[in-house]
């Protein structure tokens, strides 16, 4: 069997070396891998069509988890994760990877505000 290829990808000036099959990429510690869900406009009660850049300054945006870490130490014991994969989640910053030319981030748990349910 061929050993997955490896891409070096140019994210926000500096090269990330990323594995090609994304199901090979498991986070460390607390980190989580997000894909983030792309809106398109929606409509207000009133019928006006809000377009997806409104509201980005906020910083806040949705994505679904792709993979996540084992969870991190605290005081010798090990917390777990509390988002799955496959989680619908509200998140703010991360660090922006391009894996077989779809984008994810790689976040903190702490940076996931909310689970969508």
């Amino acid at each position: 069997m061929a050993k997955p290829t490896k891409k070096i990808t140019k994210v926000s000036g500096t090269a990330k070396t990323v594995q090609s099959d994304i199901s090979k990429v498991k986070p460390l510690g607390d980190r989580v891998l997000v894909r983030e869900l792309k809106k398109e406009g929606e409509r207000s009660v009133s019928g006006i069509i809000i377009p997806e850049t409104v509201g980005e300054d906020r910083g806040a945006r949705k994505g679904e988890v792709v993979a996540v870490g084992e969870g991190k130490f605290d005081d010798g014991i090990l917390v777990p994760m509390q988002v799955r994969v496959g989680d619908k989640v509200l998140f703010q910053w991360g660090d922006k990877l391009t894996i077989d030319g779809e984008e994810y981030e790689m976040v903190s748990e702490s940076a996931i505000l909310a689970i969508i349910k």
